[in-house]
Parts: structure tokens; C-alpha cells; sequence
């Protein structure tokens, strides 16, 4: 009998190249974006030593680009959001860093912990907030870059996009 639990692969498969896929120099994927979000997140030797915090402001630096795509490191004190906003027609990878945010959208309110990864698509509309005591850090990626960031009211927000998000990861 044959199953697939039956399947194995005799010897190393990283013996037989003309098999593995290259790996791509920039993400071309939602789950690539993901990846690469990840991988900076891991290494703090990337990010650590950019971060700022402004008591006045958020704070927010472009860490790289790539054809057609950016990858921004921002961070939050107690009290500091982002007000009611979309991202145009990019989509993107919210990804934390370090501390905690709360994102709220027309179908509710989310708590972020460090490790914690939201993918939207274009004209997904949220606020995130540093609600804590302590400050936080996240990574954004949108493809394509961030071009525009209309701002909504309130009253406005249920009628300009479904909730059209997805949690990734939370660790």
C-alpha cells in the first residue's frame, strides 16, 4: 500500500541542486515579504541600534528598499498612534519588534505582543496605539512602497474597507 506517509527521499536532497528553487534576492510574495520581515526581526544587529524615540513625534526610519518594495522601522511611546488610516494601494507585514500595540479596526481591538505579524492588503483601514507604559518597536513592509496614507475619521472607517487583515504569527 502506498500513502504519502510512505514517501521519503533517499539521500540529501541538497545534493541534487538542479531540484532546489534559487533563493530570490527580494521577496516577490506575500509569504517572502513574511519571511523577510522575520529574518530582520531576528537579527536585532540589523535595527537595535537605529532606534530613537521622540517624546513629540513617532519615529520612523526607511531601513532598505527593493525593487518596488520598503521595509520602515518605527517606534512608539506610551500614547503615541498612528490616528485612522489605509496604505494606499500597498499592501503590508506589520511586524513587532519589541513592547506592545493595540490595532483597532471597525471589527474591533487587537493587542500586539513583541513577535506578533499582520498582513493587509490595499485600503485596509486601522489605527495602532501604544496603549502601554512601556515603549515599542515594529517593522512595516509595503509592496509597493508607501506612497500615500489617507487619513479617516471615525464615522467613515466601516464604509471605506472590510477588515481584509490576517494574523501570521503571534510568538
Amino acid at each position: 500500500m502506498n500513502s504519502d506517509s510512505d514517501l521519503q527521499i533517499a539521500g540529501d536532497i541538497l545534493e541534487v541542486p538542479h531540484l532546489l528553487q534559487p533563493a530570490r534576492e527580494h521577496p516577490a510574495t506575500v509569504a517572502e515579504f513574511v519571511g523577510l520581515a522575520r529574518a530582520v526581526a531576528a537579527d536585532r544587529s540589523q535595527w537595535e541600534h537605529l532606534v530613537e524615540y521622540d517624546a513629540t513625534s513617532r519615529w520612523y526610519h526607511r531601513l532598505r528598499q527593493g525593487p518596488g518594495y520598503e521595509v520602515w522601522l518605527l517606534s512608539w511611546v506610551p500614547g503615541q498612534g498612528s490616528g485612522l488610516h489605509d496604505h494606499g494601494r500597498s499592501s503590508g507585514v506589520l511586524t513587532l519588534l519589541q513592547g506592545e500595540l493595540t490595532e483597532r479596526t471597525e471589527r474591533g481591538t487587537r493587542a500586539l505582543g513583541a513577535g506578533a505579524q499582520r498582513v493587509f492588503a490595499p485600503g485596509y483601514v486601522h489605527e495602532v496605539v501604544n496603549d502601554s507604559l512601556e515603549p515599542a518597536v515594529s517593522l512595516h513592509i509595503y509592496y509597493p512602497g508607501l506612497t500615500e496614507m489617507p487619513m479617516h475619521s471615525a464615522q467613515c472607517a466601516a464604509s471605506v474597507a472590510p477588515d481584509a487583515a490576517e494574523d501570521v504569527v503571534t510568538a
